[in-house]
């Protein structure tokens, strides 16, 4: 069939024989007639589109099939052309086409009609479609001409905005956008939630409705940093609310680019953070207040060990002395009895000035250089004399381990850990003591097998007042032996540690520098 200049001027389009003419045809070879010089320009121009152009029977049989239409469905004009138009129609959608034929039918003709159609490879294509029908000389409707654009960009487009306004919206976060100049340009519901202001009341509005007088500048500084492509993270401020209340935020503000990456706008997410802020204040308050206790509790400890330290020592040299005076007396029993108390006091007073010394920063080392075996010879001679249960064994190569330290200090803390070591174990036993030297330290091993530690608390058993709860908390003690041992040890530059195995025992480190000075 050949298209008449009056059907193109009709909007009318051209059969299959018109639409799988060569469009290559040199143009000018029809000079000499102008009907055929249009046709294989219309012929150049369905074929040089970019929109799918398929012509069909009423029937549903293609007719033409344009080079676009072989790059959307990927079936050649040979493989198209004589086929019904279900070659493209997904098998749900076939209820389309009788839709689309009765209306062509009719002489009406069908624009923008957005669906789905399939391609050669499965995979399926959102198009838009615009349907017109063909007439003939007569102009009886014969047929029917599709024009079909690719509009899954646009779909997918619409679906990934769809997602981020969904997304957007869900936030906990207000998320406000605003142009270069602070226009706020769109407003989500975390936002209203936050700032008290809805959609309505803020867009076309400028960004300073919500800044405080005294921060304009902070913007200024945004807007700058936002201009030259910075984003700006976390930065912290204050914001205010419709009420007019203040709203400590945190800020994180990207740039917004359009499609040739030009700088348009700016994105702000901002999180209320007034309760980490009133946390903190609080906990800063709670520390300075319990800093303050802190500093009278030491001061009162240093105040009543001094005061206690005086008559306690003048208690202890008059029933030391009754007690010689009393030696065969049968009651001497009672008064061994409280003298026993009376050292405990004692100890526990002396504890207690040192732990004063120690948070007071006034434990003062008296070094002198001495020979650590003999020192632990000493101790475990006289704890030995003090438990009749306990075997203490130090394991001694008779060879001199010279040091430089505190030897009344290094004694207390091998004395504390030793007396530690009898009481946590109930069954009779050996506490092994061993003692070795490196090239620069001295390492001092105490092995007991007692009730063991739990590990999860081994790590906090040099802190001060701790007690390992459990079967260990069934024993007296203040808590404070461990935690001024290890000071000691620190203030020597030394380490201490522990391990243990819950049931079997412990062993406890104590390691000091040859030459500490």
């Amino acid at each position: 069939m050949k298209m008449k200049s009056n059907e193109i001027s009709s909007g009318a389009v051209t059969g299959p024989e018109d639409a799988t003419s060569n469009s290559s045809n040199n143009l000018h070879s029809f000079s000499h007639n102008p009907l055929e010089e249009k046709e294989a320009l219309l012929a150049a121009i369905v074929n040089s589109s970019e929109d799918a152009i398929i012509s069909k029977t009423l029937q549903g049989i293609i007719t033409s099939w344009n080079t676009a239409a072989t790059f959307m469905f990927q079936y050649t004009e040979s493989e198209a052309v004589g086929k019904h138009i279900s070659l493209i129609i997904p098998h749900d959608r076939l209820s389309e086409e009788t839709v689309i034929i009765e209306n062509i039918r009719k002489g009406n003709k069908i624009k923008n009609f957005e669906t789905i159609r399939v391609a050669k490879d499965g995979t399926f294509r959102h198009i838009s479609l615009t349907v017109s029908p063909i007439t003939n000389k007569q102009g009886i409707i014969i047929g029917a001409s599709k024009i079909a654009r690719d509009i899954s960009y646009r779909i997918k487009s619409e679906e990934k905005q769809a997602t981020l306004a969904a997304i957007i919206n869900s936030s906990e976060d207000a998320i406000i956008g605003k142009s270069l100049e602070g226009i706020i340009t769109s407003w989500n519901y975390a936002a209203a939630r936050l700032f008290g202001y809805t959609e309505q009341e803020v867009i076309g509005k400028h960004i300073s409705l919500i800044i405080p007088k005294d921060r304009m500048n902070e913007e200024t500084m945004i807007m700058e940093n936002i201009t030259n492509g910075n984003k700006i993270d976390h930065f912290e401020t204050v914001r205010i609310a419709k009420d007019g209340s203040e709203i400590n935020i945190s800020v994180t503000i990207s740039p917004i680019k359009n499609a040739i990456g030009q700088i348009v706008g700016a994105s702000k997410s901002a999180r209320d953070i007034s309760l980490r802020i009133q946390t903190e204040k609080t906990q800063k308050l709670y520390t300075e207040r319990l800093q303050e206790l802190n500093k009278y509790k030491d001061e009162f400890m240093v105040m009543a060990s001094h005061e206690l330290k005086t008559p306690l020592t003048v208690i202890l040299a008059n029933l030391q002395l009754l007690q010689l005076m009393l030696e065969n007396d049968t009651n001497v029993h009672f008064l061994n009895k409280t003298l026993k108390q009376v050292y405990k006091l004692n100890d526990l007073i002396t504890n207690l000035l040192d732990v004063s010394k120690i948070q007071t920063g006034k434990l003062v080392l008296d070094r002198s250089e001495f020979d650590i075996n003999l020192l632990i010879m000493e101790v475990t001679d006289n704890l030995q004399k003090t438990t009749k249960d306990h075997k203490i064994t130090f394991v001694n190569n008779n060879s001199e381990i010279l040091i430089h330290a505190d030897r009344d200090r290094i004694e207390q803390v091998i004395i504390n850990i030793l007396v530690n070591a009898i009481k946590y174990m109930p069954e009779p036993g050996e506490i092994l003591l061993q003692c070795s030297q490196s090239a620069d330290e001295v390492l001092i091993s105490i092995t007991d097998k007692g009730i063991g530690i739990p590990e999860q608390y081994l790590q906090d058993i040099f802190q001060r007042f701790y007690r390992v709860s459990g079967a260990a908390s069934s024993f007296a003690g203040s808590g404070i032996g461990l935690y001024i041992s290890a000071e000691i040890i620190k203030t020597h530059k030394g380490k201490i540690w522990a391990e243990s195995d819950l049931g079997k025992g412990s062993v406890f480190y104590i390691s000091i520098p040859v030459g500490a000075k």
